[in-house]
């Protein structure tokens, strides 16, 4: 064989053969519990500094984002958190979500308590910089109906259920499903707080909605955005199951 005349490669196979390389990509080895939780609390913290910082900027300079701006920033912020670490965590974000994963049996529910508190961490770490940014702003992008509060609620829970529909459709719960799941689940995000924000502000989200709430010291209304998008989540599931039929919900590696 013509590397057996080059001392050099010869060495190089050896070595080769002693220390192999270390496998090469992001699903080298399986992540771990720390790192599911980092990843959940970077993500959500992006979201809701991205998604609420966008509602607050937009007062401060006068509208300059603008309505549909606000929107798409949701959208466009979930969609590259889902791609930066769905292959790690899932890229829940959401505590509603988590709860319908672990209901369809696509997550092990004792991994929820910990997936939740990262959650609402990262959404707090989150309003707490924007305050400290923003000091002058009183609701830091905290979600307010601006009807009836029955309207909200029933908004919040039709808006979480059509969302829990399309990822529950492109995900598996512990990853992302195909390179589609972050244009599909950004997407619904920002159609729907194009609008239904200007009514219910479009939350969806317990986390994102409790965060500016705490801090803002605005939580009079904050039943509705804790309840509504858990109700919708949950309905998701036998929907999914009866569109999809057998096996929809039951793919869970662990409970």
């Amino acid at each position: 064989m013509f590397w057996t005349t080059r001392p050099g490669l010869r060495k190089r196979r050896k070595a080769l053969r002693r220390f192999p390389p270390a496998k090469s990509g992001r699903n080298s080895a399986a992540p771990g519990p720390m790192r599911k939780l980092l990843s959940e609390f970077v993500g959500t913290f992006a979201l809701v500094f991205a998604g609420t910082g966008a509602i607050v900027i937009n007062q401060a300079s006068g509208g300059v984002i603008t309505h549909p701006g606000i929107a798409l920033s949701f959208g466009l912020v979930v969609l590259a958190m889902i791609y930066s670490f769905g292959d790690v965590s899932g890229a829940h974000f959401n505590p509603a979500v988590t709860t319908a994963f672990a209901a369809a049996r696509r997550f092990p529910w004792r991994e929820v308590p910990g997936f939740v508190a990262a959650q609402v961490a990262g959404a707090l770490a989150a309003s707490g910089l924007l305050r400290y940014l923003f000091p002058a702003d009183e609701f830091l992008g905290a979600t307010l109906p601006s009807g009836p509060a029955m309207q909200s609620f029933i908004l919040e829970t039709v808006l979480t259920f059509l969302l829990m529909v399309v990822i529950l459709s492109v995900s598996t719960g512990a990853k992302e499903k195909g390179i589609t799941a972050g244009i599909a689940i950004g997407s619904i995000i920002a159609l729907e707080a194009m609008f239904a924000g200007p009514i219910c502000g479009a939350s969806m989200n317990p986390a994102r909605s409790l965060a500016p709430a705490v801090v803002g010291g605005h939580v009079e209304h904050l039943w509705i955005y804790l309840a509504g998008p858990f109700l919708g989540a949950l309905l998701a599931t036998p929907m999914c199951s009866a569109i999809r039929g057998q096996g929809c919900c039951d793919s869970a590696d662990d409970q």
